[in-house]
């Protein structure tokens, strides 16, 4: 692993430190496939039933099995669930990259190890637990084949004991998340209880972590991304999901199909009132979405980058057609194949003009699960109201890692159809013309096979405002300008941004999706150890609103977040801004595949304002401008 920017507090490993209370990380270095998840799982859940805020990321490889995976789990009763860049206590079961993990860590941080990999000899600046694994495994399930399973639930229980994870929680968890299977329970219970003791009986506590019950996850729940966004898909009305399986987008249509499954069958004829179709490819899964929504249904696909790359042709003919589609884009690192299992913000100009020829798309920018949830909703009633493909713009961070929330709100709101005619619609308006705008706001009416009402031929080459075929150049012109109407006035249908404004700022942050939690530890960050105040930001979708420009023109300075190395989103903002607003836009990247953290923002900011930032041992101090600057 990358070694630590920002150590721990150095202590002297031969007596027991001050405590450290809800505010540090725990990374657990296992091997894909044996396993561990489960018993990552019952870990961050039992902190969290605690009552204490908790965050879940999973760094894993692309293959199958048998390479190094990282969970890491932050702890923070100041309610901080962005990455922390830092390590505090490192459970150490994989071999192969043991030694490397265990020289990362700052000095300080705690060590549960192997006991045959005899790490305490790397370093002396470290707290270092040895634990028989396999000896204590032994005596806790007679099945060989089971054993590399059960021996992960020991770390839970000697985790349990030195951190005061109270073991009752870490059984109530277990119980959760192995509940239907109740010899799986009894087994694991057993390793648990194997590993308490173990740590009771024999290592000392000598590291300073330890969690204390909290009341601040009174009322939330633990997800992940893509469910919530499952479930919205639910709640929005979907009846058709055509998909082709890609990292990290897969589990949303796996998890909606449960759903759907589980919701969408007649009660009276016991048959299925939806459709699902795995595609051949994604250039397929798009048709069928765009076809079954030109048909009136509700429908939908998900994929990531690469999927996205392939679908550019037909997202151009439902632009140019105009036929609703939503389409969910769960971010990974490219370009090509790129890194599968890694997060990244890196499709936003690709999708934004996706297809050739004048082309720009709607796209929505969850930050959180309970966003992927509401933005689900919103994005059906998106793309039939502006007769369009709308991309839900996620990444694997959000997607796959657990995340905390408030419950969802059941939708109270009836299902937006958009402009769908009727008789009484064709009778105001006199003559049906499916490309006509009618009402100025370039949204024409659509009607719907089926509906009685006048058809009309669909098509992606040339039209008039009848839908007859036309190459002339008039025809073509008021076309596109129409279209252009249209996304005009999509601006202020879409998601409203989250602004805070400091009136004594003169620095603001723009970001979007999974970078917002790290910028609210970031801004808190450069607030005291800088006094910089900041305003901020929070883009929720696409096109922007006209507020981007008022939050600008307020500012100095204005620093764009966001995690991919082309500055996307900036680039993206200065085609709709004037030259002198897009002068004060700087950039802080961050494209390493890891989730950002809020130190890299905080320094690269304050680095940027002209502040040098120093690093001892585990202090970061700040040297304001022009600090030593003249004088003796």
């Amino acid at each position: 692993m990358v070694p630590s920017e920002v150590a721990v507090q150095e202590v002297s490993t031969g007596q027991p430190a001050e405590r450290l209370v809800n505010d540090f990380s725990i990374q657990v270095a296992t091997v894909n496939g044996s396993g561990s998840q489960t018993a990552n799982l019952v870990l961050l859940r039992s902190i969290f039933q605690m009552g204490v805020p908790v965050s879940g990321k999973n760094l894993f490889p692309s293959n199958i099995a048998g390479l190094p995976t990282w969970y890491t789990i932050r702890v923070n009763k100041n309610g901080y669930i962005a990455r922390k860049k830092e390590i505090d206590f490192l459970v150490a079961m994989n071999p192969e990259t043991a030694r490397e993990d265990v020289l990362s860590l700052g000095p300080g941080a705690a060590v549960i190890y192997d006991e045959p990999l005899k790490l305490d000899g790397l370093r002396d600046d470290l707290f270092f637990y040895p634990v028989p694994f396999d000896k204590l495994v032994a005596g806790v399930c007679t099945d060989a084949k089971l054993r590399r399973l059960v021996r992960n639930m020991i770390y839970d229980g000697v985790l349990s004991n030195l951190m005061q994870v109270d073991l009752s929680q870490m059984e109530k968890a277990l119980s959760r998340q192995l509940g239907r299977k109740p010899k799986a329970v009894t087994l694991n219970k057993g390793a648990l209880e194997v590993g308490f003791g173990f740590a009771e009986t024999h290592l000392e506590k000598r590291d300073p972590f330890c969690v204390q019950p909290m009341d601040a996850t009174k009322g939330l729940i633990l997800i992940e991304g893509n469910a919530a966004a499952a479930v919205g898909a639910l709640m929005a009305g979907v009846t058709v999901v055509t998909w082709y399986p890609i990292t990290p987008s897969s589990s949303l249509c796996e998890t909606l199909i449960d759903y759907l499954r589980k919701y969408r069958i007649d009660e009276k004829t016991e048959k299925a009132t939806f459709a699902v179709v795995q595609a051949e490819d994604e250039i397929a899964a798009i048709g069928m979405a765009i076809g079954a929504g030109w048909a009136g249904a509700r429908s939908m696909t998900s994929t990531s980058g690469p999927g996205v790359s392939l679908m550019g042709e037909f997202a151009g003919l439902a632009y140019y057609a105009e036929v609703p589609a939503v389409i969910f884009d769960i971010q990974r690192v490219g370009p090509s194949t790129g890194l599968p299992t890694r997060t990244a913000q890196g499709d936003v100009l690709t999708t934004a003009f996706l297809s050739h020829g004048d082309t720009r798309h709607l796209m929505v920018f969850p930050s959180t699960v309970e966003e992927c949830y509401e933005m689900a909703i919103e994005a059906f009633d998106l793309a039939e109201r502006f007769q369009a493909p709308v991309f839900v713009m996620s990444d694997l961070d959000l997607g796959m890692n657990t995340w905390m929330s408030k419950p969802f709100n059941y939708p109270t709101k009836p299902l937006d159809r958009g402009k769908v005619l009727d008789e009484e619609t064709l009778e105001r308006i006199g003559k049906f013309g499916r490309y006509r705008d009618v009402d100025g706001d370039g949204v024409a009416y659509r009607s719907v096979p089926g509906d009685k009402m006048p058809a009309y031929f669909c098509r992606g080459s040339g039209h008039n405002e009848w839908a007859q075929y036309s190459e002339r150049p008039d025809d073509y012109q008021r076309n596109i300008d129409r279209l252009a109407r249209k996304f005009e006035t999509a601006r202020n249908w879409m998601p409203a941004p989250e602004v805070e404004i400091d009136r004594k700022a003169s620095i603001g942050v723009i970001a979007y999706g999974t970078t917002h939690w790290a910028v609210v530890e970031s801004r808190d960050q450069l607030k005291a150890e800088a006094d910089v105040g900041t305003s901020y930001y929070r883009v929720c979708a696409y096109p922007f609103r006209t507020a981007m420009a008022s939050f600008i023109e307020r500012h100095d300075r204005v620093y764009v977040i966001e995690q991919n190395r082309d500055a996307q989103m900036l680039s993206l903002m200065k085609l709709d801004l004037a030259p002198e607003l897009a002068s004060r836009l700087r950039s802080v990247l961050h494209y390493t595949g890891n989730p950002i953290d809020a130190r890299t923002i905080t320094d690269s900011i304050l680095l940027q304002e002209g502040y040098r930032v120093e690093k001892t041992g585990a202090a970061t101090s700040v040297v304001p401008r022009n600090a030593g600057v003249g004088g003796e």
